[in-house]
């Protein structure tokens, strides 16, 4: 259905654009899959190869007798078919070209395995159409999004942010709701709270005429474009020095969930094996559609919290900073256990990682982010956050939110990286 040039807007002319280098040590965004099942990847001592289960079918025909049937059998009871590749077409399985030329296990799906333990669950990343790794622009658009709800809240006289919807009237409302809540009520709490009317309750005013509405038409984030990010291709970039580096490295890590005992000491909880990118490095481009801001009026007079890319950057460095401190504040109290379910929870790189009192990152993105990346729980006060993870999440009662954290262990069993924290740079 085409819009009649009477209700039809004509698409803004002024807009800003910004091409965006994006680098982080490494990162983890979830892809629709959440597990993978053991016949979809192969591990070998150095290497998790994930299969191309088409060509791996065909490849399977190809080769007769029973290795088709074996195969089904072992997707129906989601078996590794590790033997069953030897068996097909020998030790070398994974250079495997099935008879069409397709590769059994494409380039794109092969990661270092940074660990010595036995891989299971194994989470996948999100991959584009092609079956690259990449990081999709909602999910950047989404932890902007956040950053500017926080940056509101936080500064609420200064936009003139409706009093119902201020800090202290919406933890007062948490505090009466909290427990009367279904779990389709919780999932949508922010929503009816205060995030529809920071990001949607407004009008575009438009050749002095006024379009009203509730929802994506009315929402001032309709100005701000995200492209996805370049497909994370693995590669070698020269530094200043002409050095060459290896970049956007496909790797299989062990990751580290740790809490703390009352008095402190660290506390084991459980590894999670990921598919994780290392040493990324890709660009984005943000464009701001700066005449369409202009529309945008919002019913109780907010006043909107940036004009330009520049300001709207700074407002995401804002909350990366708020986290930051959350997080070296974290470490600095927990005490390494060496002791702890026969692994030794020693913590010093993480410390020393959070040591800049700057934060030298832009923003914090995908797996790893946690209740304070991915909410504007940090406006709130501590006991209250401590029970809405409580009521929406995992119990933890008597411990700050979040109680747990995650951190990726090296080859040599060392707790050496946080995940998603990335940087920006203006190209």
């Amino acid at each position: 259905m085409v819009a009649s040039p009477e209700f039809a807007l004509k698409k803004p002319d002024l807009y800003q654009s910004k091409k965006i280098q994006l680098t982080s040590p490494i990162l983890h965004i979830g892809s629709s899959v959440s597990r993978l099942n053991p016949f979809e990847y192969v591990q070998t001592d150095k290497k998790v190869y994930l299969a191309n289960q088409e060509a791996l079918a065909k490849a399977l025909i190809h080769k007769g007798g029973r290795f088709l049937d074996d195969y089904i059998q072992a997707i129906e009871e989601r078996q590794d078919i590790s033997r069953l590749l030897k068996q097909a077409f020998g030790s070398d399985w994974w250079n495997t070209i099935n008879a069409n030329g397709e590769a059994v296990f494409p380039k794109d799906a092969i990661s270092q395995k940074l660990t010595s333990e036995r891989i299971t669950d194994l989470r996948p990343m999100i991959r584009t159409g092609m079956g690259q790794l990449f990081i999709p622009g909602s999910s950047i658009k989404g932890a902007i999004r956040t950053a500017i709800a926080y940056h509101l809240l936080k500064h609420a006289e200064k936009y003139q942010v409706p009093s119902s919807k201020r800090v202290s009237e919406i933890e007062k409302t948490l505090r009466q709701r909290l427990g009367q809540l279904n779990q389709y009520q919780q999932k949508f709490l922010d929503d009816d709270l205060f995030m529809e009317n920071l990001f949607s309750e407004f009008r575009l005013i438009y050749q002095d005429r006024s379009f009203s509405g509730k929802g994506p038409n009315t929402d001032f984030l309709r100005a701000l474009k995200v492209t996805d990010c370049e497909p994370l291709l693995e590669d070698k970039i020269k530094t200043k020095k002409g050095q060459e580096i290896p970049i956007n490295i496909p790797v299989i890590a062990e990751v580290i969930i740790s809490s703390r005992f009352p008095d402190y000491l660290a506390k084991y909880k459980a590894p999670i094996y990921a598919e994780m990118v290392r040493n990324v490095h890709t660009q984005f481009t943000l464009t701001l559609d700066t005449e369409m801001l202009s529309w945008f009026k919002h019913k109780q007079g907010m006043k909107l919290p940036f004009n330009n890319l520049d300001e709207l950057l700074q407002i995401c460095q804002e909350f990366t900073q708020e986290q930051w401190d959350y997080e070296h504040d974290y470490w600095q109290a927990i005490e390494n256990n060496p002791r702890a379910s026969n692994r030794n929870l020693d913590f010093n790189y993480i410390r020393e990682f959070y040591e800049p009192e700057k934060s030298p990152y832009s923003l914090r993105l995908g797996w790893g982010s946690g209740m304070t990346g991915t909410t504007v729980g940090l406006c709130f006060d501590d006991t209250l956050r401590a029970e809405i993870r409580d009521t929406c999440g995992i119990k933890a009662p008597g411990f700050e939110a979040p109680k747990s954290r995650r951190t990726v262990m090296n080859p040599n069993g060392e707790i050496k990286f946080v995940p998603g924290w990335v940087k920006f740079k203006t190209l």
